[in-house]
Order: structure tokens, then sequence, then C-alpha cells
């Protein structure tokens, strides 16, 4: 779509359109600078349909190779509708719970069958789990959306309660800049591998990276397996 517009654009119109491009990315960056979390639209079920879509043909393919060969107790750290819960129930030597802020979207989780006694509605970054109580702990598009100070709660969180290790899917910017705290359909986080590998280390000894096959106009998927 970038190179038809390009075509079709004299140079001077083509150079207008970056220009502002660039001028609405800066006040997106500057409105809320990663201080404030957008909650409410964990309670929007257009954003329940999105979550139940957005992961086919990559990143729920991807989480199953990560478990298939691990076994315990496994933490879905803000699960959402339950979508990727139930995409693990086929895999048999792992127990998977799961948690999210929204008590609407466990309700979802509920509804499509997953059991109650592993589902609560929690704030990641005050995790209702005991020390090292689950094997592994994973989430998924959900870390950038958090605020500056939440994301290294919710990452001292997830090192706490998981015992072996935890995997994290992130956007990570296409440009390969930090270009900090984006205003899209949701404020989140388009920063470097680097950048999410610095911050991830704060709560785990050993952080490595992987390429994910989602992406979008901005960024591009990256798993991060992080040891303890």
């Amino acid at each position: 779509m970038k190179a038809v517009l390009q075509d079709l654009c004299p140079p001077i119109a083509w150079r207008t359109l970056q220009r502002v491009k660039v001028s609405v990315m800066a006040r997106a960056r500057a409105q809320g600078g990663g201080r404030t979390q957008d909650l409410d639209v964990y309670w929007d079920p257009q954003m329940a349909q999105v979550l139940e879509t957005w992961g086919d043909g990559n990143v729920w393919d991807e989480i199953q190779f990560l478990f298939v060969n691990c076994r315990g107790r496994v933490l879905d750290i803000a699960c959402g509708t339950g979508k990727t819960m139930a995409v693990l129930s086929a895999i048999p030597l792992i127990e998977v719970h799961g948690f999210d802020i929204s008590d609407m979207l466990i309700r979802k989780a509920v509804d499509r069958g997953l059991s109650q006694d592993r589902l609560h509605v929690a704030d990641a970054t005050k995790m209702p789990y005991a020390d090292r109580e689950f094997d592994y702990s994973y989430s998924i598009g959900s870390l950038e959306h958090f605020s500056d100070t939440g994301i290294d709660q919710c990452v001292r969180e997830a090192a706490r309660v998981t015992r072996v290790a935890s995997f994290h899917m992130m956007p990570t910017s296409r440009s390969g800049r930090d270009e900090g705290w984006l205003k899209t359909y949701q404020s989140f986080h388009n920063c470097s591998v680097k950048w999410w590998a610095e911050r991830l280390r704060r709560g785990f000894s050993e952080v490595s990276d992987l390429p994910s096959k989602w992406s979008d106009h901005l960024s591009v998927g990256t798993w991060f397996v992080c040891r303890k």
C-alpha cells in the first residue's frame, strides 16, 4: 500500500504525508508518555472479539511449539477470553491457569468451557499466587500496554511466581528504534528488542529472543524467553 501511494502522490505531497505521519506519532508519544495504562478497552466487547482472532496463523501456532516439551503448571498472564489457554489444552503434560484484570473477559473464558477454578480476576502487577507456584508463565501482546512502572512490576511478579521460565511475545518496533509510547487503538510501547530485553532482565537472569510471524505496519513480533 505504501508503494502504491508513493507512486500516485507527487513528491511534494508524499513528503507532506510523511511529515504529517511523523507529527501524529510525536503527539501520540507525548500523550501519557507511558505513565498511564488504558484500561477501559478491556471491557469493550469489540476488544473481546479481536482477542478471539488476532493470533491465528502466528502466535497461537508458535506458543504450542514453545510448550510442546514442557510439563507442569503454567500461568497465562492477562489471559483475556482464554483463547490461548484453549489452544494449549491440546498439550497433555501441562496444566494452564490464567488471570485477567477484566471480569468481562474472564466471564467469556468461563463461557468457552475453561475451568473456573483455574481463572481469576487479578492485576498483573500484584499477582495473587505464591512464590514459584508455576513451572512456566507467559504473556502474549500484553506487556507493551503497561505503563513504565507497570512493566517493571509485572516482570518482577512473573519472575516471583515462575520456577523455570517465562515466555513473552511483544510487538517490537519495525524501525529498530525506541519509538516510545504510541497511541493507535490502544496505547503501547513500540520499542526495540534491546529495550525489551533490558527491561526483562530486571526480573530474569537470562533473556533470549526469537522472531514471531506476527507483524503490522509499525511493529514486528518478538518472543522473549526468560529464565530464572
